[in-house]
């Protein structure tokens, strides 16, 4: 909910209305414009506390590292460690329990990043402040303000504490908390206002900066009772919510390991009803264990999540979670801000308007009326020009601009040549919404004033009727079009004639002069993201604290929502129940959401993800932190935004582009893809690896071991790792950003791409290597129950038989990693050899399997035979059998969709 204009209770001692008269304020506050004496201020501080913002506590971090060591992932590699020792060789168990450890750091470290949020809040608060003390003006650190204490804030300043105006007038940047582009002014003059407090004229909030003027405040709340604190109370509630892939990884392998176990307990007592002997009984669980344990899993999925990070990084997004990789791909909607990041964040004066004629402002204009206009808004501005030590200049954008069309116009006007023709300046004033500035060049004395149009005419002479319809038709137009509108006026002063030093005797009888009309144009490439997220099916939200009208008119211009949309107000959004915001964003409307409060925008989040969506939601300033927080994928302007906004997002922007988003989206797509490819890969040899198994188990032992334990180790650690690591680099197959999002409880793992890895490329695989298992043994005379162990004289046929299975399941790995590298699509469509670290792994693949068959060290580790080339033929063909088949299956897949009806 927006703030109200009644304070909350302040519960620390005082309590205040900020927004009663100034002289009950102070007599609440227990102070006077004098200040707080110095013993009064100190113990206040007892009283209050610091002026700083206070982090949770109660993090036991140990128990959470402890707690990485318990996902599912985690303790399926733990059993592969310990049975990789069992096994006999204790080097792959240090490397599995390295690969164990690395894995938990790294979760821990990401997990703790969230506590550097409030951090970086505190950097928001500046060191030191200036207050009055026992009626004199001393500096003091900022975290010993007290409610009470008077403050004088000045240009250049960081506020420091929630305070009232009771004199003087200062301009100040609110956008680090409201997202309001234009600096706001305030004074000590009391106003009426009954919304935000962010409205009021007279009051100021800590983390804001001074742009313009000097005053004199009395601080009301302090430390976490601030607005500051609320927005850090905001963005520690609650906990990250794991991505989709984390959940759906977490979940199947949990039951990859129940079923893993399970099945390796049911046929224990099978084994030995079949005639197995307690131990060999015992040997054939585990290998059953082991080959239904997807040992590479975790290590493959994390690198290739790794990849796709350093990827976005290169296109200008540095993702801080890698599971928020694949979260971007599942986007359904977008929730973006408008300045900075659909636009340049750059005011430019677009066109202007001098009666009887209107221009654009693109260039060097002939009428001589336009650069009268424009040196007549430039110097009454305040604004700094571009120097070396600041390209972009300082000061109001809106000023900027200004003094970038003077120059343009030919009558550029210089900080120095400004600061030495004025005589007088009244300030832009927020109720008036008019700045007025008193200038002396060339010994004439000229009145200069800029402002809303419906604030300048009246300080006019009347303008005739035609002229008059004329005017109020071009102001209508501007503000339809989303334009900020000025009129300019001016009035040359008589010689002889002192300057005005009142404002009321300045801004009158003043003369039209035109008016300009700015925007902050829409990025380059922006309306061509949106239609690629659109074509995706992803819809985007503008939550801005902005103008609706004009966030509506760029939102249109870049093709969000549709003309005459939906505008939501903040006042409106207040009044709406949860129930009614949840149906509000059900439907298919993109709307937009104007000063939008970080409460709106966080029940904007929570109504989006209650409706199943995975939501990305942009930010930078320090009012954003709370939903960044809280979205699904939080992302934040590396530019323009906070160091708050930076820290509470998992993806930072370099380039602040919206199209940059797009650009991660469609990466996030492809990783899940890829995710999916490898996932696919690595489940279909769990069917050649246990069928062995099985076989050896039914058969009562007749048939002999056709797989050994190290065997399945050496593939699932070995031969398989560097493909699967391959296929997570697989350019994006045809059509990925063509489809609608996938659902949230989509999993990486579903039914079809089991059915896939298991019954088909699996099965093929099985039927080959147990076909190739049993014709080498047959070839050597063998007949079932026939002696095969040492010594006999078919152990030499019994380990080329064995090695037959190992090397033919490492063929039918390759024709897999073919296969796996399209979902749908043909192999051809995207290129055989367009993934040259497959064919490296591949590479990699054969030269290990030959070091395991043709070294007589690792036969001897490993149970393999040399192998002559007829039995290597045998082989040989496995890859193309394997990618064949599924070729044919994907191809009729096609065809039976094709043939739907639409």
């Amino acid at each position: 909910m927006t703030a109200s204009a009644t304070a909350p209770e302040n519960t620390t001692g005082i309590e205040v209305n900020a927004r009663e008269p100034v002289a009950v304020l102070l007599r609440d506050l227990r102070t006077s414009p004098q200040g707080l004496a110095g013993r009064e201020a100190a113990r206040r501080t007892v009283v209050h506390g610091p002026n700083e913002l206070a982090r949770r506590t109660g993090r036991r971090w140990p128990g959470e590292l402890l707690s990485q060591f318990t996902q599912p992932l985690a303790i399926l590699l733990a059993v592969a460690a310990g049975l990789a020792w069992a096994g006999g060789t204790p080097a792959l168990a240090v490397a599995v329990v390295a690969v164990i450890l690395l894995n938990a750091g790294f979760a821990f470290v990401q997990e703790m990043q969230a506590e550097h949020a409030v951090d970086a809040l505190a950097a928001f608060l500046p060191a030191t402040a200036r207050v009055i003390r026992d009626g004199a003006r001393a500096e003091i650190p900022a975290r010993d303000l007290v409610p009470g204490d008077v403050l004088v804030i000045a240009e250049g300043d960081r506020v420091s504490a929630d305070a009232r105006l009771i004199d003087g007038a200062i301009t100040v940047d609110e956008s680090a908390l409201t997202g309001e582009s234009v600096p706001a002014s305030r004074s000590a003059e009391p106003t009426e206002v009954t919304g935000s407090l962010f409205d009021a004229h007279d009051l100021v909030f800590s983390g804001t900066t001074c742009t313009g003027g000097e005053a004199t405040t009395v601080v009301t709340r302090t430390g976490m009772h601030t607005e500051l604190g609320r927005i850090a109370a905001l963005s520690q509630r609650g906990s990250a919510q794991p991505s989709p892939l984390e959940t759906q990884v977490r979940r199947a392998t949990w039951i990859i390991a129940v079923v893993a176990v399970a099945v390796g307990v049911a046929f224990l007592p099978i084994g030995v009803w079949a005639g197995l002997g307690w131990s060999a009984a015992i040997s054939f669980s585990i290998g059953l264990i082991v080959a239904n344990v997807p040992e590479g899993l975790l290590p493959t999925i994390t690198l290739a999540l790794a990849v796709g990070v350093r990827e976005l990084a290169r296109k200008g997004a540095v993702v801080k979670r890698l599971s928020a990789v694949e979260t971007l791909g599942s986007t359904t909607v977008i929730c973006t801000d408008k300045t900075g990041t659909l636009t340049e964040n750059r005011m430019t004066v677009t066109r202007m308007w001098l009666p009887g004629i209107e221009l654009g402002a693109g260039g060097k204009i002939d009428d001589p009326r336009a650069a009268v206009l424009a040196a007549a808004a430039a110097a009454c501005t305040s604004a700094q020009q571009p120097t070396d030590a600041s390209p972009s200049g300082s000061g109001d954008p809106t000023e900027l601009a200004l003094l970038r069309l003077a120059a343009h116009q030919g009558v550029a006007v210089t900080t120095a040549a400004r600061a030495a023709a004025r005589r007088t300046i009244f300030h832009f004033d927020a109720h008036l919404k008019r700045m007025t500035s008193v200038d002396a060049t060339a010994g004439v004395v000229a009145v200069h004033t800029k402002g809303a149009p419906e604030t300048v005419l009246p300080c006019c002479t009347p303008l005739d009727e035609p002229t008059r319809r004329e005017l109020q038709h071009t102001i209508d137009r501007y503000a339809a079009d989303g334009l900020r509108v000025l009129a300019v006026a001016h009035r040359i002063c008589p010689a002889g004639e002192p300057a005005p030093v009142r404002r009321d005797d300045a801004e009158t009888g003043l003369t039209l002069l035109g008016l300009i009309a700015m925007a902050d144009p829409a990025r380059e490439g922006v309306a061509e993201a949106v239609a690629s997220a659109h074509r995706a099916g992803i819809r985007i939200h503008v939550i801005t604290g902005d103008y609706g009208p004009t966030a509506a008119a760029i939102a249109h211009q870049v093709g969000i929502g549709r003309t005459g949309g939906r505008i939501v107000a903040g006042e409106e959004l207040d009044r709406l129940s949860d129930a009614d915001l949840d149906h509000l964003v059900a439907g298919d409307e993109e709307i937009v959401f104007a000063r939008a409060s970080p409460e709106a925008k966080l029940r904007i989040c929570e109504a989006l993800r209650a409706g199943g969506n995975i939501v990305a939601m942009t930010g930078d300033g320090v009012n954003d932190a709370p939903a960044l927080r809280h979205a699904d994928i939080g992302v934040a302007m590396g530019r323009s935004g906070t160091d708050v906004a930076r820290e509470a997002a998992t993806m930072v922007l370099t380039d602040d582009n919206f199209a940059t988003i797009v650009t991660a989206v469609d990466a996030g797509r492809r990783v899940f893809a890829n995710v999916r490819k490898f996932v696919l890969y690595i489940f279909a040899h769990a069917v050649p690896e246990v069928v062995p198994f099985l076989v050896f188990a039914l058969s009562g032992g007749t048939i002999p071991l056709p797989l050994t334990v190290l065997q399945i180790l050496a593939i699932d650690l070995g031969t398989e790792t560097l493909p699967a690591l391959a296929l997570g680099r697989e350019p994006a197959e045809p059509g990925l950003m063509d489809r609608p999002p996938r659902p949230r409880r989509t999993g990486v793992i579903d039914r079809g791409l089991l059915l896939r890895a298991w019954l088909l490329l699996g099965g093929i695989s099985a039927l080959l290597v147990m076909g190739g298992y049993l014709y080498t043994l047959m070839r050597a005379g063998w007949h079932p129950g026939d002696p095969t162990g040492p010594g006999t004289a078919l152990h030499q046929a019994y380990l080329q038989a064995t090695t037959i299975t190992f090397a033919g399941i490492v063929a039918c790995q390759i024709g897999t990693a073919f296969a796996a590298r399209t979902d749908r699509a043909s192999l051809f469509t995207v290129g055989l050899f367009s993934n040259p670290l497959l064919l490296w792994g591949i590479l990699f693949e054969l030269v290990f399997t030959a070091a395991v068959i043709y070294t007589p060290w690792l036969q001897d580790i490993f149970g393999t035979a040399a192998l002559s080339l007829s039995q290597l033929a045998i082989i040989a063909p496995f890859p193309f059998i394997v990618w064949g088949i599924d070729e044919a299956a994907r191809w009729m897949a096609r065809h039976r969709t094709s043939r739907r009806p639409t």
